[in-house]
């Protein structure tokens, strides 16, 4: 068995980083981190979405195509009822996509809404709360 234990980060790419670091600290609760050279990090929880983003140089060690704005697909616990997500989103004026509908995550069966980051990135938060 290998002693992998959990997922450290993954990365998503934004165009802007002011408006990406303001969706994600307000929208998704991720808390942010300075990285050094203007760049940041979220954390959500244990985990970390690393950001790249204009003015980075991505020569070294990225994927074969790297992350663009807009084509990640990343799915986020909701500690609480699925409505209490929506509602959230509504107060922060992000349009729910798809949803509340039934998943299966990591957690097993729950429920999910998809929405929007400001690049057009699908994010998902899902509740495993009955």
């Amino acid at each position: 068995m290998t002693p992998v234990t959990r997922l450290d980060h993954v990365v998503i790419a934004v165009s802007d980083w002011r408006v990406a670091t303001d969706f994600y600290r307000d929208v998704v609760g991720a808390e942010v981190i300075g990285v050094g050279g203007g760049r940041v990090a979220f954390r959500i929880g244990p985990t970390q979405l690393s950001v790249h983003g204009p003015g980075m140089d991505l020569a070294g060690d990225v994927a074969r195509l790297p992350v663009r704005p807009g084509n990640s697909d990343v799915c986020l616990v909701w500690d609480g009822p699925v409505e209490a997500a929506v509602a959230h989103l509504r107060r922060h004026g992000v349009e729910v996509e798809t949803g509340p509908v039934p998943r299966f995550g990591a957690g097993g069966p729950g429920t999910s809404v998809y929405f929007r980051d400001p690049d057009g990135s699908l994010l998902e938060f899902i509740s495993y709360e009955a």
